[in-house]
């Protein structure tokens, strides 16, 4: 679907303005002395702080005022149903795990889908000051050395790949031993980084990042970023991932390909 350009630049500076704020709330807090950290998962751990739920709570703010006809969908307070066939879908700290430990390598998503899937989004990194962008014709880095467009590598094979997951474990066995089918033939395997890895590869840095047990507000930044910067997110059989699940992004479709391909092999 083709959107007008009044509304693609609303939609644009809406989502800068969500980033700005999201820093603001997550700098606030960030390798703080009383971070206040609950476990939202009895069984295992999985953090939140006062940190990923004020900076949702600023982005909703912004778009009660500035966006009211659309729908959201955030990690901490749900989803909302709105009237435009947009909905904004927010993830104020993809890693809070990295947060809570001092590392710089998590960060806030924010992107706004239609019924098509993921139109633009955007991966920031307030401590770090990067901001990657991508849809609606751009494709863009801003940070502390200025700014330049993205571009994915043209790596042709797996043997001079480059690839991220953020858990060794990756999700189920069957999951993990697909990941390893894969990994063994790149290059480099590297973990972590959480929505940072995606913005590698959207920046041309790496080839790929293969994850599972994903949700909505994990992936649909990711995707509009990477695919704007000339890459491929897919889930693991192919088809569309926005809804989360098993996930491949990978910075050109012959990476992509072959991944595929050993991951079927493997029978995940």
């Amino acid at each position: 679907m083709t959107h007008p350009p009044d509304l693609t630049e609303d939609l644009v500076a809406t989502a800068h303005a969500l980033a700005e704020a999201a820093r603001t709330e997550t700098l606030r807090h960030f390798r703080g002395a009383s971070l206040g950290t609950e476990n939202k998962d009895k069984g295992g751990f999985d953090p939140v702080t006062v940190a990923d739920r004020a900076a949702e709570a600023a982005m909703r703010d912004i778009l009660a005022a500035r966006r009211p006809q659309d729908g959201i969908l955030g990690e901490e307070y749900g989803a909302a149903e709105g009237t435009s066939g947009l909905t904004w879908v927010l993830d104020p700290i993809d890693g809070t795990r990295g947060y809570i430990s001092g590392t710089p390598t998590w960060g806030v998503l924010i992107s706004v889908r239609d019924a098509s899937g993921p139109l633009y989004g955007i991966i920031d990194q307030p401590y770090i000051g990067e901001r990657f962008e991508g849809g609606f014709g751009r494709a863009r880095l801003s940070g502390p050395h200025g700014e330049r467009s993205l571009a994915t590598r043209a790596t042709a094979t797996l043997t001079d790949a480059i690839i991220f997951t953020t858990f060794p474990e990756v999700g189920t066995p069957a999951d993990a031993a697909a990941f390893r089918a894969v990994s063994a033939r790149c290059k480099l395997t590297r973990y972590g980084m959480d929505c940072y890895a995606y913005a590698l590869v959207a920046a041309g840095q790496v080839d790929l990042v293969i994850e599972a047990g994903l949700n909505p507000y994990d992936i649909q930044a990711p995707i509009a970023v990477i695919e704007a910067a000339g890459g491929v997110v897919t889930d693991w059989s192919g088809g569309p991932v926005h809804d989360g699940g098993r996930a491949v992004a990978a910075a050109n479709a012959a990476i992509h390909r072959e991944a595929l391909d050993l991951i079927g092999a493997a029978g995940a």
